[in-house]
């Protein structure tokens, strides 16, 4: 009987033991299940560094794309504001030098346009001022596509004097008198070349008062032609021979005004 009795209580101890292990296994299991669905739930410290890592390109981009912008705004803002000034710069200058050449009866003007503005045609100065603006923006884009940006006597005041030099050769043309227009064109040619050599010196400079001057004396040769105007003693074709010597010397006095009204402005941005 003790031993049925020590065999007993040895079983049911085993029987408790396997029990009790179990619910420590099963107890575990439930413990490590519950701690990965915690640690899966919270979010991991490495995702909002990757998501600040993720946004800071679009960032720059947008910042890069916000100061083209402000760049393109600004640059066209000068542009504007340089062309406003050069065509009144042109404007005012056409209505005071043709006038000179009015009352010298060097152009003459059909009768019934006369009496209107300053004694010249409504056309004359939108015209001058539209060629000024024009003649001012090229020649500082054609300095910067050059690669040879214009550095001498880069100053007002000796835009200033280009100016005044050119208003005389103007009015050297109509107050001079020499035995014949040669002597005379001659003469003008010779000053306006000083002109450029005293205030520009630059190959651009040259290159574009030639080219304007061509240009300009076709252009008048054409109205003079279909009888909008006409010079009095032409000996070039249906114009003075000198005219072209005014039109170099004004679209080198002009390109300097636009050259400085172009110092300082910002650069054009480039889409990359």
């Amino acid at each position: 009987m003790p031993r049925l009795e020590s065999c007993a209580w040895s079983c049911s101890g085993t029987a408790r033991g396997r029990h009790r292990s179990q619910l420590g296994g099963t107890a575990a299991g439930l413990a490590a299940k519950v701690g990965e669905m915690l640690s899966s739930s919270v979010p991991s410290p490495s995702l909002p560094l990757v998501g600040r890592a993720a946004r800071s390109p679009s960032t720059s981009s947008a910042s890069s794309t916000a100061s083209s912008t402000s760049s393109t705004l600004n640059w066209s803002q000068h542009l504007v504001q340089r062309s406003v000034v050069l065509f009144v710069v042109g404007a005012f200058m056409a209505l005071v030098l043709n006038l000179l050449q009015i009352q010298r009866n060097v152009t003459l003007f059909p009768d019934e346009v006369i009496s209107t503005l300053f004694s010249s045609a409504w056309w004359v100065p939108p015209c001058c001022g539209t060629a000024a603006a024009v003649v001012g923006l090229l020649y500082p884009c054609i300095d910067s596509h050059l690669g040879e940006p214009h550095k001498f006597k880069r100053e007002w005041a000796s835009v200033m004097r280009c100016i005044a030099v050119f208003v005389g050769i103007n009015h050297a043309s109509a107050k001079l008198d020499f035995a014949n227009n040669i002597q005379l064109s001659l003469t003008l040619a010779a000053l306006s070349l000083g002109l450029w050599w005293t205030f520009d010196r630059s190959r651009s400079g040259l290159g574009l008062g030639i080219t304007i001057a061509f240009v300009a004396t076709l252009i008048t040769q054409f109205l003079v032609y279909n009888g909008v105007y006409q010079y009095t003693s032409p000996d070039f074709l249906y114009i003075r021979s000198w005219l072209p010597c005014i039109f170099f010397s004004g679209g080198v006095t002009v390109g300097n005004i636009g050259r400085q009204l172009a110092m300082g402005i910002p650069e054009k941005p480039h889409n990359d």
